[in-house]
């Protein structure tokens, strides 16, 4: 019953935003799939730039819901679903670095059953028995800053944040200030390596340099984490090596010759080479031997003598971890067992409301500041109205809020033997910007306001979405000065951007202004004349239409010019067939492939022609055209045979799960889609194969076997 409760948002993590996802509709999946996607991606930014404003278990919370919400509808996962997402872009003061291989973060663990479910995974993945013992290498979640360190030839030439999981940023010089991190190896070890780890600082640390800062006048950090990624990007080393660093070292990612064959091996090679590795790290064999684990750190937690969250458990095997992958932002191999949150009682003064560039209409909770956690924090997102509702919570009640991590706390509900709030809330129905009506479809969680473009908030928060840091990221035009450049007719739409040049003398009479200041936004617009196409994608603002969908849409159709015409015909198909709901095929040959793309169903398909089906944003895509120089996506880093085709599995395998052979796949540079069509390359045809294989036959697509299937993915 834990674990029903806890996907329906109960207690465990405090969760719940709406109905229980047993209960749900598609069409309220739908919706609430949306809002957690825009709302955790949000997050993320806030988390990775230091400027967090939720609690780590509250924004677990929303995790965990909408895994909850993916598992019940696989149909209606998003492809900016916030399972295949990874933090957020570096900050621009810093050089970037490209990791070589990515830096990923972590699933999480909220309770023993999690455990349980996150190895019997494992062992369905791999095909192993019942009694096929499964090693963990175990070890504490530091509160801390990731970052990779390369070494080439033992000595250390770089090293960098994780920033976006792809791209980071060089603080090399700061690092070599933290005497953890050797600047040459010791003894044998690979040509290349980069050696992963946490930058942290120490409970005594910090509060050295909270007393310190006191007495200077200057204002206190949050917490160590905090005080620890701060002084880390610091742009005077000098700064950094008086503020006690501290790192662990625990992984690797790009290595010239295996560094190890188990993950505890490697712990042992990296304290040979002199890194400081976690005293508390085990090796641990099956579930029962993990949550223990988890209880023996969570008992030392307050004498560890810094900040942990949790504990992670990973697979010790390297061949294991191999063979399992990754599943877009996380190993399958390893996973973070979080400890439970800190909770505290508050008044909740008022319920406010926001709205974003959808649209959306999202109550936020404004509390009487309290300490909680390490921190005090006055603000709290409420989610929707459904959500209120069934929590009861109402202005003027005490309430209780929980805190895990950095940040804003989550409402859990009222102190039910306290004053009570005379009035409920109800959800406006009008919206605060714009007065625009405000209304709520059948089905959906959320309330939306009417107003479109008309709405300044929606039509702001568009345009800054356009410039952010996944998207454009355009130095110098963040939400403030976007919202003021609206509000004097300089800029009403991202085309407006490209040509503030011709205002480059009423730009330099605003106040505080000048032609230093002109020329260095005017200069980071320009360099944003060439963008990758997948980054413009996302940039457009199409609904469920995030990072990882806008990636796999400009690898499919490569340019522009060839989306375009491809839409604009998908568009003519969807008019034909407006109610068709379950046959892609029906509807028409180019609506059928934007369905077959990896992670696009018919409710995002619809989605994005939608957005193509609007003369309006055709205008603008016409006349950003004219302005961008959009760079096509880079081929596969893995050169195969099927490297840049479009394969389909059908029927049962024998040699490997059907999961193991997509992974392999994708690893390959190959483009795995759920049926076949004329743009199909290659089906692998295992048992008892039927429909996929038989329309492979019509269309002429070439079909292999298992045995085949092995020896072209071998090597």
């Amino acid at each position: 019953m834990k674990k029903k409760a806890a996907a329906q948002g109960g207690s465990k993590g405090g969760g719940g935003f709406g109905s229980a996802v047993e209960e749900m509709t598609p069409a309220q999946a739908k919706a609430e799939l949306k809002f957690l996607a825009a709302e955790i991606a949000q997050h993320d930014k806030l988390y990775y730039t230091d400027t967090p404003r939720i609690s780590d278990a509250e924004y677990d919370a929303l995790r965990q819901r909408n895994e909850a919400i993916e598992k019940r509808f696989p149909e209606l996962k998003r492809k900016d679903s916030p399972s295949d997402r990874v933090g957020a872009a570096p900050a621009e003061r810093f050089g970037k670095v490209t990791h070589s291989v990515p830096m990923l973060s972590l699933g999480n663990a909220f309770d023993d059953e999690d455990v349980k479910e996150f190895v019997e995974r494992i062992r369905r993945f791999l095909s192993l028995k019942d009694d096929d013992a499964i090693e963990f290498n175990a070890e504490p979640k530091i509160d801390g800053l990731s970052i990779t360190l390369r070494y080439e030839n033992g000595k250390f030439v770089r090293g960098a944040t994780r920033g976006d999981g792809s791209e980071g940023e060089d603080v090399t010089a700061n690092l070599r200030t933290i005497e953890d991190i050797p600047q040459y190896l010791k003894g044998k070890f690979p040509e290349v390596i980069d050696v992963r780890g946490e930058v942290y600082m120490t409970h005594d640390a910090f509060a050295a340099l909270n007393k310190s800062r006191e007495a200077e006048g200057e204002s206190l950090f949050a917490n160590p984490r905090n005080a620890a990624a701060g002084s880390l990007r610091q742009l005077d080393s000098r700064i950094t090596a008086k503020r006690r660093l501290h790192c662990f070292a625990y992984a690797w990612g790009e290595a010239s010759s295996p560094p190890a064959k188990t993950q505890n091996e490697f712990i042992g090679k990296l304290r040979s080479w002199g890194f400081n590795v976690n005293r508390e790290i085990e090796v641990c064999k099956g579930v029962e031997a993990l949550v223990a684990y988890h209880k023996k750190i969570g008992e030392k937690r307050q004498k560890l003598g810094y900040d942990i969250d949790g504990v992670v458990y990973k697979v010790n095997r390297i061949d294991w971890q191999e063979r399992l992958g990754f599943v877009s932002r996380a190993p399958r191999w390893a996973i973070a067992h979080k400890y439970a949150a800190e909770q505290a009682q508050t008044l909740l003064k008022e319920i406010q409301i926001s709205v974003g560039r959808t649209g959306v209409m999202t109550p936020f909770a404004v509390l009487e500041p309290v300490f909680v956690g390490g921190v005090t924090v006055g603000m709290a997102t409420l989610h929707n109205e459904d959500d209120i509702r069934r929590k009861d919570i109402r202005a003027g009640d005490t309430v209780i809020v929980q805190r895990a991590g950095d940040v804003i706390p989550q409402v859990v509900g009222p102190v039910l033997n306290k004053p009570r709030g005379k009035a409920e809330f109800v959800m406006p129905k009008r919206c605060p910007d714009c007065g625009s009506l405000a209304v709520r479809e059948s089905g959906e969680a959320a309330w939306r306001c009417t107003g479109g473009l008309i709405c300044p908030t929606q039509a702001v928060q568009r345009l800054v979405h356009f410039c952010s840091r996944d998207a454009f990221d355009i130095e110098g035009m963040g939400e403030k000065r976007v919202a003021e450049f609206w509000n004097e007719g300089l800029v009403r739409s991202p085309v407006d951007i490209f040509k503030l040049g011709r205002h480059k003398a009423k730009l330099a009479e605003r106040e505080g202004w000048g032609e230093i200041s002109v020329d260095n936004l005017l200069r980071a617009i320009e360099a944003r004349r060439t963008l990758a196409f997948a980054r413009f994608i996302y940039a457009l603002g199409i609904p469920q239409v995030g990072q990882t969908t806008a990636s796999w849409i400009a690898r499919h159709y490569q340019t522009l010019d060839q989306w375009r015409a491809a839409m604009r015909t998908a568009v003519k198909e969807r008019a034909k067939h407006p109610d068709e709901r379950k046959k892609p095929d029906v509807i028409g040959e180019a609506y059928a492939d934007l369905c077959n793309i990896q992670g696009i169903g018919m409710t995002m398909a619809d989605d994005i022609v939608g957005f193509f089906a609007e003369a309006h944003n055709n205008q603008i895509l016409d006349e950003l055209d004219k302005e961008l120089i959009l760079q096509a996506p880079e081929a596969p880093s893995r050169s195969s045979p099927i490297s840049g085709k479009t394969v389909v599995f059908t029927g049962s395998l024998v040699q490997m799960t059907r999961d193991e052979a997509k992974a392999r796949a994708e690893a390959m540079g190959a483009k795995v889609a759920s049926s076949v069509s004329k743009k199909t390359d290659l089906v692998i045809v295992g048992a008892d194969a039927g429909s996929k294989a038989k329309k492979a036959g019509e269309l002429g697509v070439k079909t292999i076997d298992e045995d085949e299937w092995i020896k072209l993915s071998a090597g």
